[in-house]
C-alpha cells in the first residue's frame, strides 16, 4: 500500500530537519507511540499501540533513518511485531523544500505492509487506517515544529 501527501510547516527547513531527527518530537507525533529511544545516530527502538478495526495491538520494533541527505531528505523505515496480531513494516520517503525563509513544504511517500491477523481485516480498512495515521503524524509533527521551536516546547505569545 502506497500513499503520499504534503504538509506546509511554518518553520525554516533547518528547524524541520532537526525535528525530523529528534526522537522526542517524533515520539509526540507518532500516533499511539509509548516510547521511542535513540540507539545510534540513525536507529531507534519503538513501542506503539495501534487499533485497527477491532484489533488493538502493541508493536515493538526498530526504526532506521536511511538515505540521509541533510537537510533536504531521508527515508524513515520501521518494522514492528505485534505478537498474535501480526506484524507491520514500512517506511516514508520524506523531502523538505523551502517555501520562503520561514516555511517548509514537507512531502512524503509512505509504503506499508502488514501480515498476520491484521492482514485478514481487509485492505480497505488497513488502507484507510494507514492514511489516517500518516495524516495524523504529519499534521501533528507540523504543529509541534511550527508552534514549539526545536524541542517541542510551546512558545508563549
Amino acid at each position: 500500500m502506497d500513499m503520499n501527501g504534503s504538509e506546509r510547516i511554518e518553520a525554516p527547513v533547518e528547524t524541520v530537519w532537526q525535528a525530523l531527527n529528534d526522537p522526542e518530537i517524533l515520539r509526540q507525533a507518532i500516533p499511539g507511540c509509548e516510547s521511542l529511544d535513540k540507539t545510534s545516530d540513525t536507529t531507534m527502538t519503538a513501542k506503539v499501540v495501534l487499533k485497527i478495526g477491532p484489533i488493538k495491538a502493541k508493536f515493538e520494533g526498530a526504526v532506521e533513518l536511511q538515505n540521509l541527505n541533510p537537510p533536504f531528505s531521508y527515508t524513515i523505515a520501521g518494522e514492528g511485531k505485534g505478537g498474535l496480531a501480526g506484524f507491520a513494516k514500512g517506511g516514508a520517503d520524506v523531502s523538505l523544500e523551502a517555501d520562503g525563509p520561514d516555511a517548509t513544504i514537507l512531502t512524503y511517500t509512505v509504503k506499508a505492509e502488514v501480515g498476520g491477523k491484521i492482514a485478514q481485516l481487509g485492505s480497505r480498512l488497513i488502507d484507510s487506517t494507514s492514511k489516517k495515521l500518516a495524516g495524523e503524524f504529519f499534521s501533528k509533527f507540523g504543529a509541534i515544529v511550527a508552534g514549539g521551536g526545536a524541542h517541542g516546547e510551546p512558545q508563549t505569545a
